[in-house]
C-alpha cells in the first residue's frame, strides 16, 4: 500500500530538501566552490548507497553464507566501469590526479585480514559505517566513535608498521602500461565474477535492476570525486584526522608525532576539516543516509536489541576496524574499490586477504553479537 502525502510527511520531505541545499551553500560560503561541490559528490554516494541498498560488507557476507553472488558482483562492475574512466585520466592528467596507490608489506596485508574480520562484527566497512551512522542505526554509530579513534590512533604507530618491510609501490600501468593494465584489471574482475557466479546459486547470480543502478551511480560519483578532488575516493584518512583534532582540541600537542607532524598533515591538522576532500565526502556521505532514511514514510527500525557486553564488543570492533584500516592504507573503499579502480597493486591483495579475513568475522559473530534476551538476531 502506498503511503498517503500527509501535510506533516509533505512538510518533512520539504525540510530534508532545505536541509541539502543550506548545508552545500554554508560549505560553498565558508570554503568555496570545490568543497561545495565535494559535499555534493558525498551526498550522492550516501543517498546512493542508503537509498539503493548498495554495500561492501553485506554482499560479502552473503557470498559466503547464502550463496548470493548479486551484491558482489554489482561491486565488481561498478570498480570495473570506474576504472574504464579512471585509467585514461590517470595517464592524460598524472600530474594533477592521484590514484590510490600503496605498497603491498606484511603489516598491511595482516591488517586488511583483520579489517576483513571485524567489519563482519560491526556490520559495515568504512562507507558502510558511515551509512548506517547517517541512517540512526545505533550499532553503527558506536562503531564510528571507535572507527574514529582507531585510524587516529593508526596514525601514530604507523612508521612503524611501515618499518617491518613492504614492497615498492606498483601499478597495473607501470607494469604494463596505461592500456595494458586497464584491459588485465578488467580480466582480473571477470575473473574474480566468474568464480562468483560459480558459486552463487541459479537465480541469484545477476544483479537485479536497482544494483545495476547503483553500480553505475557510485562509478560516476568515484570519477567525479577523482576530478574534483584530484585524489581517489576515500574514507580512512578523514576519520582519522577527525580524532587527531579532536585529541588536539584537548591539548595534547602532535606537532612532535612523525605523521602529524609531516607538512602536509600537519597544515590539514590546523585548517578546517572544510578543507579536507575525505572529510567533505565523509560528511556528505553520512547527511546523504540522514536525507534517505528521514525521506521514507516508515524508516526501518533502527533499535538494536544485543546483550550488554555485546556492545563493548562493537566499540572495541570499532577501533580494531579504524585501526587495522589505517595501517592497510584503506578500507572497502580507499583500498579495495579505489586501488583496483586506478591500478593499484595493492588493491587486489588487500582485497584477498580482507575477504579471507571476513569469512572468520562471519563465524565470529554468532557467538561475539548476543542478542538481548528474547530477541533475535539482527543482521
Amino acid at each position: 500500500m502506498e503511503a498517503v502525502a500527509t501535510p506533516s510527511f509533505v512538510s518533512r520531505r520539504t525540510g530534508l530538501l532545505f536541509f541539502a541545499f543550506a548545508i552545500v551553500f554554508a560549505t560553498f560560503a565558508l570554503a568555496g566552490p570545490r568543497a561545495a561541490l565535494l559535499l555534493m559528490t558525498g551526498l550522492g554516494f550516501g543517498l546512493t548507497l542508503e537509498g539503493l541498498r548498495f554495500g561492501f560488507t553485506g554482499p560479502w557476507r552473503q557470498i559466503v553464507t547464502d550463496r548470493d553472488g548479486r551484491g558482489l558482483l554489482a561491486q565488481l562492475l561498478a570498480i570495473g566501469l570506474t576504472a574504464l574512466v579512471a585509467f585514461p585520466l590517470l595517464n592524460l592528467h598524472s600530474a594533477e590526479l592521484n590514484g590510490a596507490y600503496a605498497p603491498i608489506g606484511i603489516a598491511m596485508v595482516v591488517a586488511a585480514f583483520i579489517f576483513g574480520a571485524a567489519m563482519q562484527l560491526v556490520m559495515g566497512c568504512g562507507s558502510g559505517t558511515l551509512v548506517n551512522a547517517g541512517s540512526g542505526n545505533l550499532i553503527s554509530l558506536l562503531a564510528l566513535i571507535g572507527f574514529i579513534a582507531g585510524s587516529f590512533f593508526g596514525t601514530l604507530h604507523l612508521p612503524w608498521w611501515a618499518s617491518l618491510g613492504s614492497l615498492p609501490v606498483y601499478t597495473m600501468q607501470g607494469l604494463f602500461g596505461s592500456l595494458g593494465g586497464l584491459v588485465l584489471s578488467l580480466l582480473g574482475l571477470a575473473g574474480v565474477a566468474a568464480l562468483v557466479c560459480w558459486r552463487a546459486l541459479p537465480g541469484k547470480r545477476v544483479p537485479d535492476r536497482r544494483l545495476w543502478w547503483a553500480a553505475g551511480l557510485i562509478a560516476l560519483l568515484a570519477v567525479l570525486n577523482l576530478m574534483i578532488a584530484g585524489q581517489s575516493w576515500g574514507v580512512v584518512y578523514g576519520l582519522g584526522l577527525w580524532g587527531a583534532k579532536v585529541t588536539q582540541a584537548v591539548g595534547v600537542d602532535l606537532s612532535s608525532n612523525v605523521f602529524w607532524g609531516a607538512p602536509a598533515h600537519a597544515e590539514r591538522l590546523q585548517q578546517s576539516i572544510l578543507t579536507d576532500a575525505t572529510s567533505l565526502t565523509n560528511l556528505g556521505l553520512i547527511a546523504g543516509a540522514f536525507i534517505v532514511m528521514r525521506w521514507r514514510s516508515e524508516p526501518g527500525g533502527q533499535v538494536a536489541a544485543l546483550a550488554p557486553k555485546s556492545w563493548a564488543v562493537i566499540l572495541l570492533a570499532g577501533v580494531v576496524l579504524g585501526y587495522s584500516a589505517r595501517v592497510a592504507f584503506g578500507c572497502n573503499v580507499g583500498a579495495y574499490f579505489s586501488g583496483i579502480s586506478t591500478g593499484s597493486l595493492h588493491g587486489w591483495a588487500w582485497f584477498v586477504a580482507a575477504f579471507a579475513g571476513s569469512i572468520v568475522g562471519i563465524r565470529l559473530r554468532p557467538a561475539l553479537l548476543i542478542p538481548a534476551a528474547g530477541q533475535g538476531e539482527k543482521s
